[in-house]
């Protein structure tokens, strides 16, 4: 790939549609146009997409990619507000690890089109970045560049929030813990130097403006209840919003993996990815074949959803309730994963378990009661208790 040339000029038509799309999504949905914004960037998908989702948030500043007569990229500039048609969104980005090593001129260029839109001489109302700069600044007692950062990411060498890890491993008490956590490795903001500073302050008062949170979904092979990475970024990130601003924010994808993009909630992904993976005979008898492996991917996908049933609440009843007929309480299935994989479909029923323990989802009676004796089952085959079948 040219680092020089992303985004393309495609990705930046491309980018400028799906940002119109989720703005009219949001107010489909009964949101105003939205003052604030934060949004996940991954290296990986913006080099699938030619900086597909960079542009996006070009588009939403209200600004493009500035390139040099030899056609490098050298920074951004400012679309006129006459032509940009609406308000400058002021958008909160938060990058991962891989992005800010893999993109560095990119990086750069977000966080100068930030402080252009902030020292640009037009009204608050029709400058949404101006207008929280100047509130940060006021606030925080800091220069105006400082208050004009957006980009966040880990310290130089450190990657991820490790919000996954506290989930998978049980290691909270409070939603609010996973939010700290968030905080503490995604504090630090990359200004127009490229130099991270520890930012956290600002990087909370920022989240408690945002009126939505988003991200990209870009390979057909892999969606959000596949990787807890998803989770890690965008669910975290959400928690750390509800955390600022005192209640939750709506959190949406936007799915460019196949025809036309579409904007969907997160709920509405998280339900169609548990009907045509988590519930398709097709997909998990397909995984069954693989053995112990193919039970331990069912058991992430049981862990991702859970996951974001902790970041941000999205996850319907009913898909607990399916995955426990179809996996757990169902006594066939039962065995015969405990046969290929002993531990990890102890560790499924666990995991619903922990859903209802943690007020997560709040089975019947008669689904908790299975769900127990399902779970000593499961471990009594796990310890040989019970021969394998």
């Amino acid at each position: 790939f040219d680092p020089f040339r992303i985004p393309s000029k495609f990705a930046c038509i491309q980018g400028m549609a799906q940002a119109e799309q989720l703005l009219a999504r949001h107010m489909a949905d009964g949101g105003k146009l939205p003052e604030s914004i934060a949004m996940v960037l991954w290296g990986t998908d913006n080099l699938k997409s030619e900086g597909a989702q960079i542009a996006q948030a070009l588009a939403l500043i209200g600004a493009r990619p500035r390139f040099d007569d030899y056609g490098r990229l050298s920074g951004a500039e400012l679309i006129p507000l006459a032509e940009l048609g609406r308000p400058r969104i002021d958008v909160v980005v938060t990058l991962s690890g891989i992005f800010r090593d893999l993109l560095p001129l990119q990086t750069r260029m977000i966080a100068d089109a930030t402080w252009l839109a902030t020292i640009a001489d037009e009204p608050p109302e029709q400058n949404f970045v101006r207008k929280h700069s100047l509130a940060h600044q006021a606030q925080h007692g800091c220069d105006l560049e400082t208050a004009s950062l957006r980009v966040f990411s880990n310290a130089q060498g450190a990657y991820g929030a490790n919000v996954n890890m506290m989930i998978d491993g049980g290691t909270w008490n409070d939603p609010q813990e996973l939010a700290e956590m968030f905080e503490a490795k995604k504090g630090f903001a990359y200004g127009r130097s490229g130099a991270p500073v520890q930012h956290r302050a600002l990087l909370e008062s920022e989240l408690a403006g945002v009126e939505l949170a988003y991200q990209n979904l870009e390979s057909v092979e892999t969606g959000v209840t596949d990787l807890d990475h998803y989770i890690d970024g965008l669910g975290a990130m959400s928690r750390a919003v509800e955390k600022a601003r005192g209640q939750a924010a709506p959190v949406y994808i936007v799915d460019a993996t196949q025809g036309s993009t579409k904007v969907r909630s997160l709920g509405e992904q998280i339900d169609l990815e548990t009907r045509t993976r988590m519930l398709n005979p097709k997909w998990y008898e397909g995984m069954l074949k693989h053995g112990f492996e193919g039970v331990r991917h069912l058991e992430n996908h049981v862990t991702n959803t859970f996951g974001w049933s902790a970041t941000t609440g999205s996850v319907s009843p009913w898909v607990y309730q399916k995955i426990s007929e179809t996996f757990v309480l169902d006594p066939e299935m039962r065995a015969r994963l405990s046969a290929l994989n002993p531990k990890s479909s102890a560790r499924v029923a666990d995991r619903l378990l922990e859903a209802c323990e943690r007020n997560l989802w709040t089975p019947d009676a008669e689904t908790l009661a299975g769900l127990k004796a399902a779970s000593n089952d499961l471990e009594d085959r796990l310890e040989g208790l019970i021969p394998a079948e």
